[in-house]
Formats: structure tokens, sequence, C-alpha cells
């Protein structure tokens, strides 16, 4: 795994940055000129490590989701990862119409790097409960071909863990109560966040 991204710590403050400004020149080269960039030369060595990032994009001042988008398991590296997590956030979020040009400038980028997610092994939904770390935790669950991920930053929307769990397994496309009823895998991951 000596090419992977693990540890955050391997990501530092300026390296974080310049994520987001790389993000930011790949939405806008894309929707200009529908061009994929890649980059000559990387700057850092943690960018050519496999890495799983989340690009989230908020609409200023009000925070209001614009796009969200990004990977879990590291498959590329990282640079890569966030240029393509960039691109689709801006254009194929279901949930949203595609980003305009002229909407840019009302938009703050926010990129994520996960750790590698790690199996959380539990007894029952209540020990479950316990081994969850609400506001640092990011969560997995899986069950057959249902899989769905909320990144720590939804704490902030949903603090209550049975909730989180809730909201979880319908995003996954499961019943609500499918964290108490079913036998799902959930895995955890942490990640360390840059903005503009």
């Amino acid at each position: 795994m000596e090419d992977v991204i693990v540890s955050l710590d391997e990501i530092s403050e300026e390296e974080g940055q310049g994520l987001v400004k790389l993000a930011r020149t790949a939405i806008e080269e894309y929707l200009k000129n529908g061009v994929e960039i890649d980059l000559e030369e990387v700057p850092y060595e943690s960018w050519k490590k496999k890495g799983a990032s989340f690009v989230t994009l908020e609409v200023s001042p009000t925070h209001q989701l614009r796009g969200c988008i990004g990977s879990v398991i590291p498959h590329q590296p990282l640079y890569k990862d966030v240029i393509h997590n960039a691109i689709a956030a801006a254009t194929s979020d279901p949930r949203f119409l595609p980003v305009r040009p002229e909407e840019l400038d009302n938009i703050k980028v926010k990129v994520s790097v996960l750790s590698y997610p790690q199996p959380l092994p539990y007894k029952d939904p209540y020990d479950l409960l316990n081994k969850i770390t609400p506001f640092k935790d990011g969560l997995i669950i899986r069950y057959g071909n249902h899989q769905a991920t909320f990144l720590p930053d939804v704490w902030e929307q949903i603090p209550d863990k049975t909730q989180f769990l809730s909201q979880l397994c319908l995003k996954a496309g499961l019943p609500a109560d499918c964290w108490l009823t079913y036998p799902i895998e959930v895995y955890v991951y942490r990640t360390k966040t840059f903005s503009e």
C-alpha cells in the first residue's frame, strides 16, 4: 500500500489548498472549453499516490449544496481523483442541474481527502451506535448491491446517531431501519477538508 494515502497526516495544509485550487481550475477549464485538465508536473509526492477525495460545491454565502461527488476507495492518483470529482460535482450530480460558468464566482469549492476505510465490527445495533464518533467519522454502509456513504460534514446537518444511520440507509436505497434489522457491513473513515 506504499503508493496509497493511508494517513491524512500525509497531506499538509499547503498541499490541501493546492488541491482546492486544482479543483477550481479543473471546473473552470471544463465549463469553458470542455477539457479535462491534467498536470505535466505534479508538485507534491502525496498527489501522486492513490487517494480518495470528495469535491463539494457550495453557494456562497448561504452554504447551500450545489454539487458533491467523490470516491471512497483510492483507485487513481489523488490529483487525478480531485480533477475528476471536481468536474463531476459541477456537471454530473444527479440532484442538481450542471453548474453554469457565470455561477462560478458565487461558488465555494471544498476538497475532502479520505483516509482508507476500515471495517467497523459490531455485535448489535447498540454496539454500532457506541462505536461511532459523531463529527469525526465518515461512514459507509453496504448490504448486497446497496451502498452509501456520508462524509463527516453531514453530522452538522444530522447530529443524532440514529437519524444519521437511518438517513444513510435511505440513501443506500434500503429501509430506514436497515441498520437495526439487516446484517449491514459498516466501514469508517476520517477526512481532512480544505476549502476556499
